[in-house]
């Protein structure tokens, strides 16, 4: 994306070797998410060249996300870009569809191509919740403010949240953390399974610094090829994880052998 691409999306990008920095750069609006954000990231996540082994998700301004741009819901605004009340004036497939469309950002996240880590302080509400919660990884601040606040709205979270807090949380604990609209803090994130490392707010740099020296320590095949079968666990017997397990080691032996053979030498 070019920078103006980049400004009119409300991002930045940074891409330092093996590492892709995504930002959301709103803070006047403590980084609220409009359509255009989310066809941003999934632009940026669909161009990163294979060398990015961790992409790395954060807000500016000392918050991640506030959620959704509450103005997108102004009847008096169905002009603006993104406007979800005029959204509604469409048939129902048509709606349908243009979610499917919001989700994509969200879905690209969990590419097997790189391993994604949110970077959460201040508040991480709804559509920021989400956000993160589709990212594999997540260091919260201790401080850090998370809720699912859809149900507060007469909404449902459709921004491909709910499969990943169930699979953090479990069915009731994220029942209730939806139905309750609550809010979770960073500590708490920590002790029920939805933030990997939770650190003070001053500490974050560094918590990222040594989770990414971390990732990229070992091959990259080997790191995705363990994405993958991981993701793809639940869905399977443990006859098939097996089988998936001996197929992908395969193609690790191959790949090995390539690297040790004469010809690959000097």
């Amino acid at each position: 994306m070019t920078p103006d691409q980049l400004a009119h999306a409300d991002l930045r990008l940074d891409v330092d070797g093996a590492v892709a920095t995504i930002t959301l750069d709103r803070p006047e609006a403590r980084n609220a998410q409009r359509p255009r954000m989310w066809a941003g990231i999934a632009q940026v996540l669909e161009e990163l060249g294979p060398e990015v082994r961790v992409v790395v998700l954060r807000g500016a301004g000392g918050t991640f996300s506030a959620g959704l741009d509450l103005g997108l819901l102004d009847p008096g605004r169905t002009d603006e870009e993104g406007s979800f009340v005029a959204t509604l004036a469409l048939d129902d497939q048509a709606i349908i569809d243009q979610i499917d469309v919001y989700q994509r950002p969200f879905a690209l996240l969990t590419d097997p191509r790189f391993i994604t880590i949110a970077v959460v302080e201040g508040h991480a509400i709804g559509a920021g919740f989400q956000l993160a919660l589709c990212c594999d990884l997540r260091i919260v601040a201790e401080d850090a403010r998370l809720c699912m606040k859809e149900s507060a709205l007469g909404l449902v979270p459709d921004l491909v949240g709910t499969k990943p807090l169930v699979a953090a949380v479990g069915y009731a604990r994220a029942l209730e953390i939806c139905a309750s609209a609550r809010i979770v803090t960073g500590a708490e994130a920590g002790e029920i399974g939805l933030a990997q490392v939770v650190v003070p707010a001053a500490d974050l740099d560094g918590a990222l610094s040594a989770t990414v020296d971390a990732l990229t320590a070992h091959p990259h095949g080997a790191v995705t090829a363990t994405k993958r079968l991981l993701q793809d666990a639940p869905a399977r017997t443990i006859e098939e994880q097996r089988l998936a397990e001996r197929t992908a080691q395969v193609a690790r032996f191959r790949e090995l052998a390539a690297a040790f053979s004469p010809a690959a030498g000097g």
